[in-house]
């Protein structure tokens, strides 16, 4: 869903009224859940116990779902881009804003993780669900609102129309002047002047995938077709068409990283329900919540990083960011490398442990829950700002579907 909602945002709503349009549709499913814990004729049964549900309350509880399916998909990959959209590249300050954006983004998410794996959990499990979907009823409309008055104040960035139609404008324009020699100079390879792009960055040649850049090479007879874009590309357009290239592969590698996230909702909650819950003679901890300290790994990490690391490495590297994001990425990479030894030498004790009749203690499963933490906060924040950067501006909406479809995809590859 999320790539459907990306490709929709980017070629004709505009990320805005998407955003606006799926949230709705968002609330109405919160709303639709609440009204099936709440209202009688709505409701499993009447009874505590309920062995066959309403058939009422299965139209109403499955359309819910649907809802917030559909809401997640349009919200999720526009949302974030359109955050990014209102810092200004060409302004110095504003670039270095956009660069600390998606930490303090996932340090935001995290912060609302760990009430939901705490507070929320709570609620649900000792107070009623009904309860909890009222909460996150209310607060989801609270927010739309607060989305809503902020609209005079946000950038917008105007939808080009199908963004897939350049790309593949330029394959065919290639292919059609495959047997010209592309000039050693690429001053010779056409470009519209930058008084005339109304909007979005003009790129500058690069020497990768070079079979591409005849699309951009200016044929004499031809000079009377300057204006169709299936036989003439700009330079422009062909460097956008290398990044979505070269986006493939970086995408095909992070699906590990995917299947590593996937673990910490499946195997590592599994882990915590076969353990002893109980962190004193009162308190037993919900399974769910053990997600919690996930949260608070990447919520001491993230400022540490872009506070007091990046500036170091800044000074060091001369570069930007302090490091590129790729390094950023496989950083996160190796620690979920580690993750994976550790959550595998703890499950091999309490393995050993359950064969002698002994209960493991759930605190065993800390250090794996905070590595993995750690780990999301170089290498999912550093995908998000892959995906966001590195392909054309007006595939930015579907930039951020392509990295939520490697936590889907990678959630499905972990349940074989």
């Amino acid at each position: 869903m999320p790539l459907v909602g990306g490709f929709l945002a980017d070629a004709y709503t505009g990320r805005f009224y998407m955003v606006l349009f799926s949230s709705f549709v968002y609330l109405m499913g919160l709303i639709l859940l609440t009204m099936s814990q709440f209202i009688p004729n709505l409701k499993p049964c009447n009874t505590k116990i309920c062995h066959q549900p309403r058939k009422v309350h299965e139209v109403v509880f499955f359309l819910a779902l649907y809802c917030i399916s559909l809401g997640t998909g349009g919200y999720k990959p526009c949302l974030e881009s359109f955050g990014a959209d209102q810092f200004d590249d060409d302004h110095l300050e504003e670039r270095k804003k956009k660069m600390s954006f998606f930490n303090w983004w996932n340090f935001a998410l995290c912060f609302a993780l760990l009430l939901g794996a705490t507070v929320f959990v709570y609620v649900q499990d000792f107070v009623s669900w009904g309860v909890a979907s009222l909460i996150l009823t209310i607060l989801m409309a609270l927010t739309v609102i607060a989305f809503c008055v902020g609209k005079p104040f946000y950038r917008y960035r105007r939808p080009e129309g199908n963004p897939l139609t350049p790309i593949l404008q330029v394959l065919i324009a290639a292919i059609r002047k495959r047997n010209l020699s592309c000039p050693s100079n690429p001053a010779l390879l056409h470009e519209v002047p930058e008084s005339e792009k109304s909007q979005g960055r003009l790129l500058s040649h690069t020497s990768s995938l070079r079979f591409l850049d005849n699309a951009a090479i200016v044929e004499e007879k031809y000079v009377e077709q300057k204006d169709n874009p299936w036989r003439l590309a700009t330079v422009t357009r062909v460097e956008e068409t290398k990044l979505v290239l070269n986006v493939v592969p970086i995408w095909l590698t992070s699906l590990t990283a995917g299947v590593c996230v996937a673990q910490g909702t499946t195997l590592f909650v599994k882990q915590a329900a076969a353990m002893n819950l109980k962190i004193s003679k009162s308190f037993k901890i919900p399974p769910a919540s053990m997600a919690s300290i996930a949260a608070v790994g990447t919520l001491i990490s993230v400022p540490i990083y872009d506070k007091i690391i990046v500036p170091i490495l800044r000074k060091v590297t001369g570069n930007e960011r302090g490091i590129n994001i790729l390094r950023r990425i496989s950083v996160g990479l190796t620690l979920s490398v580690i993750l994976m030894v550790v959550a595998a030498l703890v499950e091999a004790k309490r393995l050993r442990m359950e064969t002698r009749h002994k209960t493991m203690s759930v605190l065993w499963l800390i250090p794996q829950y905070l590595i993995i933490g750690i780990a999301d906060s170089f290498s999912l924040v550093g995908l998000q700002e892959y995906f966001y950067d590195q392909v054309p501006d007006s595939m930015r909406s579907l930039g951020m579907a392509l990295y939520l479809s490697v936590l889907g995809l990678g959630s499905f590859l972990s349940s074989f």
